[in-house]
């Protein structure tokens, strides 16, 4: 059980932080001029939903 506790913790930890890294992508390219489809633009919002998607995946089923 307690192994199963650290993957789950982990999983969540390195998903925040692949959102966090999105939202830099994206804040970095808009601050240098970047449009709505710039490449880091589109890049950081394809890392955001994957972390966020991540996230809740591992929100797992609670047990009723």
């Amino acid at each position: 059980m307690r192994l199963e506790r650290v993957y789950r913790n982990s999983t969540r930890a390195l998903s925040a932080v692949i959102v966090v890294l999105g939202g830099a992508m994206i804040a970095t390219a808009l601050a240098g001029g970047g449009g709505p489809l710039a490449l880091g633009v589109i890049l950081g919002t394809l890392l955001v939903l994957l972390g966020l998607g991540r996230l809740y995946l591992a929100r797992g089923r609670r047990a009723p």
